[in-house]
């Protein structure tokens, strides 16, 4: 494995201030899903405390794993569709980012919420952790993970063949690691996720890289952000961006915990990624 595994896996990880969505009620599943996309004015309904009812279904994505579950939305009509892989936080595939592979289904993309701890979950900073330590003894496995996420998305005759993957906090340091260890993918997406600094790791990613972070943070803070920025670019990889100030680790996906300072920042994020999506898979 490249030196990236070792920079963005195995690296100590810093605490991120993320609290665990509430438990999931499978019984709330049904299927189907919306078929109505956000407005220019709207953000994802799961990002603000709003989701609904569970839309998609469960899916073993893994050959011989029946214990990695991951969570499968599928848009409304026949398309064929981009899809996208997302990644969950150190607390495991909770219940908010089930609901927002229901939103990325309703904005047109086929989108499998991915498990990296065999169906486990923390619901607190010490069995969070204890997860993420499991899953970062072993790198390949992860990567791994991922490939068959893609693979599954690829095979489906409603996907158009184009996949992206994003993630948020240790999700999103995975989805870098992805970026450059994965198989064939034409976008990354990284919220608040541990980076890389060196520009000849950086250079094998063959796609433009967005990127969410909060001037309040520090995993990563302000000064690694720009110092990735400064090695993407050194590295030639085109790039999107932005440290938003006034926020703090984890304000995208839960606007709901402060509406007041988080709505502007995250609705500007959300614009930015729709765009980023656009051109990057449609």
């Amino acid at each position: 494995m490249r030196r990236l595994l070792a920079t963005a896996l195995l690296a100590p990880l810093l605490v991120p201030a993320c609290t665990d969505a509430p438990p999931r009620d499978a019984a709330a599943q049904n299927p189907g899903a919306r078929a109505n996309a956000t407005t220019p004015q709207d953000l994802p309904p799961a990002i603000i405390g709003q989701g609904g009812a569970l839309e998609g279904t469960d899916v073993h994505y893994v050959g011989g794993d029946t214990l990695t579950t991951g969570y499968l939305a599928v848009p409304a009509g026949d398309g064929p569709f981009p899809a996208l892989v997302i990644i969950h936080e150190w607390n495991g595939l909770q219940n908010r980012v089930r609901q927002l592979a229901d939103d990325f289904a309703a904005e047109g993309y086929v989108t499998l919420a991915a498990d990296l701890f065999q169906g486990r979950t923390g619901s607190n900073p010490q069995e969070n952790m204890a997860l993420v330590r499991e899953a970062r003894a072993n790198p390949q496995a992860m990567i791994a993970n991922l490939d068959a996420a893609v693979a599954h998305l690829k095979a489906r005759p409603d996907v158009t063949g184009r996949v992206g993957a994003m993630g948020w906090c240790f999700g999103g340091g995975v989805a870098l690691s992805f970026g450059l260890d994965g198989v064939n993918h034409e976008a990354t997406a990284i919220f608040y996720g541990r980076l890389v600094d060196d520009p000849e790791v950086l250079a094998t990613m063959d796609h433009e890289v967005y990127g969410t972070f909060a001037a309040l943070d520090n995993g990563p803070s302000p000064e690694s952000v720009a110092a990735f920025e400064a090695a993407l670019r050194s590295a030639g990889i085109e790039h999107d961006l932005h440290i938003y100030d006034d926020v703090n680790h984890g304000f995208w996906l839960r606007v709901d915990a402060d509406p007041e300072v988080r709505t502007a920042p995250a609705a500007d994020a959300w614009q930015r990624l729709k765009a980023y999506l656009d051109r990057t898979l449609r």
